[in-house]
Parts: C-alpha cells; sequence; structure tokens
C-alpha cells in the first residue's frame, strides 16, 4: 500500500511554531492537501498527540504519535511510536532530562496546549527549544524500550543534525532510514544506503507538505509505519 505522508510537522506548542499550527487547523490542512499519514513532531513535547490523534482519526488521515527531541549533543531526532499511550510513557521518562530553564516567549517563542477546540488550556514553562541530558546513544535505547523508531532529522541541514554536529552517522546507530532536507546540499558519500524520509518540518500552515512523497507499506496503521521506519530493507 502506497501512502503519501508528511512525518515532521510542529504544532503551535513548539516555541518555534505558528501559534496558527493549532490542532484542528493542522489536521483540515492535512485533508485538504490529501496526504494519508502525518505526524507531529514537537520539540521534546508531545502535549498535543492525543488530540491530534483523535482528529486525525476522524479524517481518516493516519496519524504517528511523534517528537523531536534534541540530544545533548545538539542533533535532532525524530522519534515516532505505534501509540499514544506509548509516547506518553516514553515522556514521562523524559521529563528527568528535560531543561528546567524558564521559558523566555519573546525570545523563543509560545508554548501553548491546546484542545480539541484549539481553546488554549495551558502552556509548558520550560524552554522546550533546548537539549535534553540525553546522549544520542542513550536517547536511541530509551525510545527502543517503547518499541519506538528514531530517524535523524534533517541530517543534511547545516544546524542541529548528524552530519553537521558529529560528521558522520555512527554505525552502532540502530537506524533503518534518515530524514532529508530538500534545499540542503546533499552528499552522497556520507549518506549510505538508508532509506530516506522528505517531510516538511512545518512550523506554518502552508509548508505542510504537498502529496508528493510517499512510503510502501503492508496496511495503513501505525504499526505498519513503525516497521517501515526500522525493518533494513
Amino acid at each position: 500500500m502506497k501512502c503519501t505522508y508528511d512525518l515532521h510537522i510542529h504544532s503551535c506548542l513548539s516555541p518555534c511554531g505558528s501559534d496558527d499550527m493549532t490542532p484542528n487547523n493542522i489536521v483540515n490542512m492535512a485533508a485538504i492537501k490529501g496526504l494519508d499519514i502525518i505526524s507531529v513532531t514537537d520539540h521534546n513535547a508531545c502535549n498535543h498527540v492525543r488530540v491530534i490523534n483523535a482528529l486525525a482519526e476522524m479524517q481518516n488521515i493516519l496519524f504517528i504519535p511523534g517528537m523531536e527531541v534534541q540530544t545533548r549533543e545538539e542533533v535532532h531526532i525524530l522519534c515516532y511510536f505505534p501509540t499514544v499511550e506509548a509516547i506518553e510513557a516514553f515522556d514521562e521518562k523524559l521529563k528527568v532530562y528535560k531543561s528546567t530553564m524558564p521559558n523566555n516567549r519573546k525570545v523563543f517563542g509560545n508554548q501553548r496546549i491546546l484542545d480539541d477546540n484549539d481553546n488554549e488550556i495551558g502552556e509548558i514553562t520550560n524552554a522546550l527549544i533546548l537539549s535534553v541530558d540525553l546522549s544520542i546513544e542513550e536517547l536511541e535505547m530509551l525510545v527502543l524500550k517503547f518499541e519506538g523508531a528514531i530517524v535523524p532529522a534533517h541530517i543534511n541541514k547545516s544546524s542541529n543534525s548528524l552530519l553537521v554536529n558529529l560528521g558522520f552517522i555512527p554505525s552502532d546507530m540502530k537506524i533503518s532510514c534518515i530524514e532529508i532536507h530538500e534545499k540542503s546540499p546533499i552528499n552522497e558519500k556520507l549518506l549510505g544506503n538508508y532509506k530516506r524520509l522528505v517531510n516538511s518540518d512545518a512550523h506554518y500552515l502552508e509548508t505542510i507538505q504537498e502529496p508528493i512523497h510517499s512510503i510502501e507499506i503492508f496496511d495503513k496503521t501505525s504499526r505498519a509505519v513503525i516497521d517501515y521506519l526500522t525493518r533494513k530493507d
């Protein structure tokens, strides 16, 4: 089964996300564009996954619970999970490693939590834009405990990427898939034979991806997507 996707979207929970990136707006824009699968991967947080999962289901869009974690090396890693319960349990373990520095809205942006009607019901007060106190290897081990998958984000981008920050892809990483940033130079010699995702990394509604990239999965379920991301073909 071939399914179109955008697996890297930021809601208004991320300090870099526009205030227009509400749960309903994201899901409705994905529906308008005709996407089959989406993931909202906010920075170091997952407070919107439950509500977006419910909204996406009503639009017959498969939602993959996700998070973009910034490691101790300041590398962005996309973390995907088979269920909302799994990512929430992961987040509970991640809490002790998150920065306790207060968020400065004027510098970093808002970190709003909304309900299923896009009403504001709270905010995260610690700065989500900062690294968690976990190495890439430690993060990988934690994600795997919850049957998740990790994908190094925008691997060829000039900031917060594995190749720029480390200069190489560690051979002992249990990854089968990497994310490519379409607008950055690609050095094929450094990328290996990994499967590749191309996502929008959308911070604004209009930049959510068109249905131009697809993956082949055995059925339209989160388990099938996790299998695709972790399976070495």
